[in-house]
């Protein structure tokens, strides 16, 4: 134990390096007593200047990544798996929050959080990425965007994991910093509560940057869902399952004889191009589903700076792809069973197969019936972002009144400066 203890030691004192109070103190100021008082890069940018705000967030983003990436790099077969680098991250972390250096009074991690999820969960950390960008942009509250950017995080981790691990040090270690990340932003989220959580300055390229991040994640997301569903899976299935059918087959494609018969429940020929599509298809789900979580994060945290969008139309269609993505596993997961059920069938002599047909029938219904389901949310996904992107086309800010409604006021004051003397 005495290479783990040395590496997570070394983490933490690392981590307890107060990068935004060394910056602060060489421009001459006690950032303890200036602005909110916290030491991370957002106040540091807010009281001594964003370009000095931003090397301290990249100072701590480093101070949290690189201790992780040392620990990864170090192989030892006695230890646990992953347990060394996530509890160097854990140890940096814990040492930004609590620096020795200052007597334990530190910042609130989001900046050296999001270093070491970077290594240990690097699409997750860029589904939190992406999450902190859109609320920012949308709300310029940094401690809403922080408090985002934690909860995307651990709910992305959860959807690429087949099964929740509890054993898993990541695991643990998710749900930990997203509790610790909460904890250390209580006053924030008071503030967020009673609607005086100080915004950041707003800044020329802030407001275009929301609608860009907004129309392009929409237009993506909706040309990625309307070209999958209804031309790439519609033209692999129908494809492949007529390839199955015709007598003159081409030499890359032959059919083995096991999918020679037919019958009123199974066509042997059409069984096998449809296996053919189904195996493509679904080599294709988990990076759509990526790519729409990702859309959906963006385009979501981007519309609520403009309530004329309907952020829920957008909020409600992300949480169709959550809740689509693990039915679309439980489709995946009754493939083989479907599967082996109907190459059973196949393969018995026409007088055996009456015993057999009602397990077929029974795999082959619970297959259906969830594919069924998980078509429909897609269906919903699709016509839901449809219908943002068409509400895109009007981007306003909140509370923006039209060009004309100001026609009678500038008339008035033209009108009081040519009366007066």
């Amino acid at each position: 134990m005495l290479v783990p203890a040395l590496v997570w030691l070394t983490a933490y004192l690392v981590g307890s390096i107060p990068f935004g109070w060394l910056v602060a103190r060489a421009r001459g100021v006690d950032i303890f007593q200036a602005g909110s008082g916290n030491i991370g890069a957002t106040n540091v940018g807010r009281v001594i200047g964003k370009r000095l705000g931003l090397v301290v967030f990249l100072l701590d983003f480093a101070k949290g990544a690189g201790p992780v990436a040392a620990a990864a790099a170090y192989h030892d077969e006695t230890l646990p798996r992953g347990s060394l680098e996530v509890g160097a991250g854990l140890a940096t972390f814990i040492g930004h929050l609590y620096p020795l250096y200052l007597r334990f009074r530190g910042g609130k991690g989001v900046a050296t959080a999001a270093g070491v999820v970077s290594v240990l969960f690097p699409v997750p950390a860029l589904a939190g990425f992406l999450a902190f960008i859109s609320v920012l942009t949308a709300t310029r509250l940094a401690s809403l965007g922080s408090l985002a950017a934690a909860v995307v995080l651990v709910v992305t981790y959860f959807l690429f994991q087949n099964a929740v691990d509890v054993t898993d040090p990541r695991t643990a270690f998710a749900l930990l910093a997203l509790a610790l990340v909460f904890m250390r932003h209580r006053t924030n989220i008071a503030r967020l509560r009673d609607g005086s959580e100080r915004r950041i300055e707003p800044h020329q390229l802030l407001q275009p940057t929301a609608r860009a991040l907004h129309v392009l994640s929409l237009g993506m997301w909706c040309g990625m869902g309307v070209f999958f569903s209804f031309v790439t899976a519609t033209a692999l299935f129908r494809d492949f399952e007529a390839l199955g059918q015709t007598p003159e087959r081409p030499a890359w494609f032959p059919l083995p004889a096991l999918y020679e018969s037919s019958d009123d429940l199974v066509n042997g020929p059409k069984e096998q191009g449809s296996r053919v599509a189904g195996h493509a298809v679904g080599g294709i789900f988990p990076s759509y589903f990526v790519a729409q979580l990702f859309c959906g994060i963006c385009a979501f945290g981007t519309a609520l700076g403009w309530p004329r969008l309907r952020p829920w139309i957008v909020g409600s269609a992300l949480l169709l792809v959550c809740v689509g993505w693990p039915i679309e596993r439980k489709v995946t997961e009754l493939r083989p069973a479907r599967s082996a059920a109907t190459d059973a069938y196949l393969a018995a002599a026409a007088g055996e197969r009456t015993h057999l047909r009602p397990n077929v029938s029974a795999a082959r219904s619970a297959f259906i019936r969830w594919h069924l389901v998980s078509l429909f949310l897609n269906m919903g996904v699709v016509g839901l972002v449809v219908v943002a992107t068409g509400l895109a086309g009007n981007l306003k800010p909140a509370g923006q009144e039209p060009r004309q409604n100001n026609l009678p006021t500038l008339a008035n004051s033209a009108a009081d400066s040519l009366a007066a003397p």
